[in-house]
């Protein structure tokens, strides 16, 4: 089948590529960063730099595809999130567009990268919260501006589903990390983050390492590899809902620095910065539906996950390379 992967030259949209490709499916590629930047590329693509948000770049993009993976969104951590309310906002340009296009073009399935961020924020208040079920999506309070964005272009799947009969699947990720991503620039996740100031910190013999809020936050984070598996499984089931992919594990902060620190075999000491962004206090998923539904859940404990993640920061850090492309903020 010919697919087309929006944000391929991002973290997921990345892997996602090379998933697709090794199943032997044909991959068309888009991003709006230009193409020496982008995570991953692969030259037997075709691969285009444009911008999603303009209805007749996703008019020429989605031309004779079969099926979409949307991944494209402005985004990044916390502190990204929580200072570019507008611009998250504005993503929900591409996914408008996009459906728009996949009805001229006759695309035969959609799929919408959506986000925990959209579940109602009473719900997470507390560290080590019970998991957020897909139905803690309503009364909707989500996380302002990215949360909002994700939550009204889920209900524009839906009822384009339910209007024009086009075949659209919506899972809502939770936390997703791994090498071949962000890991310095502003748009780094947690894991990242960690990951590089206790490299560096080892790397230059300097203990103390900043970290924002008090570090009891809790969250759970999801390896690469399931996510792409999880991604999938939704992708080609019949289930047009929206799902949870995620891990149960949560986790505090401080405690996924104490993981890291292992395996850095470096200990460090922790300066709490509490005016820094945060989120919610806690949150992680409730994957009781998928289970249920497709018989899955994620395989891959934190520890191990973190374990390559910090191997591989290590070595981008220690030998300079692709420093530009893994910490340009776009």
């Amino acid at each position: 089948m010919k697919y087309l992967v929006c944000g391929a030259g991002g973290f997921i949209g990345g892997h996602l590529v090379k998933s697709l490709m090794d199943q032997g499916h044909e991959v068309v590629c888009a991003d709006i960063k230009p193409l020496e930047y982008w995570f991953q590329i692969f030259e037997q693509n075709k691969n285009f730099s444009l911008d999603l948000k303009e209805y007749e770049n996703c008019l020429k993009i989605t031309a004779e595809v079969d099926y979409i993976y949307n991944m494209a969104c402005n985004m990044g951590g916390m502190g990204f999130i929580e200072n570019n309310k507008a611009e998250c906002m504005l993503s929900v340009l591409i996914n408008t567009n996009l459906l728009r296009a996949c009805l001229i073009n006759k695309v035969q399935k959609y799929f919408f990268s959506s986000s925990a961020c959209v579940y109602n924020a009473k719900k997470q208040q507390k560290t080590f919260v019970p998991g957020l079920k897909e139905t803690d999506a309503y009364p909707a309070e989500p996380e302002d501006g990215y949360g909002w964005e994700k939550l009204f272009s889920e209900r524009m799947c839906r009822h384009f589903s339910e209007d024009f009969g086009l075949a659209t699947r919506v899972v809502r990720y939770h936390n997703v990390y791994g090498p071949l991503g962000t890991y310095d620039g502003g748009r780094e996740k947690a894991p990242a983050a960690l990951c590089r100031k206790i490299a560096l910190s080892k790397i230059n013999n300097q203990k103390e390492i900043e970290v924002w809020g008090d570090g009891n936050q809790t969250r759970s984070f999801m390896y690469i590899s399931d996510c792409l598996e999880g991604t999938q499984k939704i992708f080609n089931s019949d289930l047009s809902e929206p799902y949870n992919v995620g891990s149960d594990e949560q986790v505090s902060i401080n405690q996924m620095i104490e993981i890291i620190e292992e395996i850095a075999q470096f200990k460090v000491e922790k300066k709490y910065l509490l005016d820094k962004p945060k989120g919610v206090r806690g949150r992680s998923s409730d994957n009781e539906k998928i289970i249920k539904d497709l018989k899955w859940s994620p395989s891959t404990d934190l520890k191990s996950g973190l374990v390559k993640t910090y191997a591989w920061i290590y070595d981008q850090i220690k030998s300079g390379e692709n420093t530009q492309r893994f910490t340009k903020s776009y």
